[in-house]
């Protein structure tokens, strides 16, 4: 470990960089040698193995952390899905944020107030999504689902309308790629 050290102290001052030896900490874990590591002839601070501390997000200690990081990771996110569920189940803002967007709209659209617009025409003219839509949507995206249901869902369209009723029971006499067969001929 001195050997790496002393590589990385030499390397950084070829490059111009100086290493901060008050920031620089070392760590023994599972120690055979007890000599202390040193830069440029002083002795390094070292951290005592029975304490953890995080580096980067992760947490770190003698044992290396693994089920502690895990842990930590987890408390974290779930910290931050119960933070999100706030803010999409509020009613109000919910409410709030709407009718910014409605009287933002309106005043794109220069609609007076004497202009009687309803909310679902004023919606299709500009293409835009309901917030609460628009909440789903983004909370869908952020828990990773990649299938999303659309609000309205679009059927396909065969070309033939759709029968009125029901259809009869049991098989049907004719598929749909025999009356399109049909058609052609």
């Amino acid at each position: 470990m001195q050997e790496k050290t002393e590589l990385l102290t030499t390397v950084s001052t070829q490059l111009g960089l100086n290493i901060n030896r008050s920031k620089t900490k070392v760590m023994k874990a599972n120690k055979k040698n007890n000599n202390p590591i040193t830069m440029k002839g002083d002795p390094l601070e070292e951290r005592k193995t029975e304490t953890e501390f995080t580096y980067l997000g992760s947490t770190i200690n003698k044992n290396g952390g693994r089920g502690e990081d895990v842990k930590a990771r987890i408390l974290k996110a779930r910290v931050v899905f119960i933070m999100l569920i706030t803010i999409w189940g509020a009613k109000q803002d919910t409410k709030r944020i709407q009718n910014f967007i409605k009287e933002s709209l309106c005043r794109i659209l220069h609609l007076k107030w004497t202009d009687k617009v309803s909310n679902i025409t004023l919606w299709k003219w500009t293409k835009q999504l309901l917030i609460e839509n628009e909440i789903k949507k983004r909370k869908w995206r952020w828990t990773h689902s990649g299938n999303l249901k659309k609000p309205s869902p679009v059927r396909p369209s065969h070309g033939t309308p759709p029968r009125p009723g029901k259809r009869r029971r049991g098989r049907p006499r004719n598929t749909w790629r025999r009356e399109k067969g049909k058609q052609k001929r």
